[in-house]
């Protein structure tokens, strides 16, 4: 197949680069360490049972949400590929 400029692995290239960037953001954003006795955002107690189930957990489960929330979109949809422009 013709592609111009472009060598023919460059379309799998940049899927597996895609793929690489993925897994890097999660693995950085993995808890890891000590859990906080309180949240890092609002300063509200985290529960002990949330601190065994989540090693290294900063927020308690009310601001966890809250950020998943914003995380989980990309490129303006949600996990269920719908729009979601509340959170834009």
């Amino acid at each position: 197949m013709a592609s111009g400029w472009a060598n023919d692995s460059a379309v799998q290239e940049q899927i597996d680069a895609t793929i690489d960037d993925a897994i890097a953001r999660a693995r950085n954003q993995m808890t890891q360490g000590e859990s906080a006795a309180f949240c890092d955002e609002c300063g509200d107690p985290i529960s002990v049972a949330r601190q065994k189930a989540v090693p290294g957990v900063r927020y308690c489960l009310n601001c966890q949400e809250v950020i998943d929330k914003k995380n989980n979109t990309f490129s303006g949809y949600n996990r269920r590929g719908s729009k979601d422009s509340q959170l834009r």
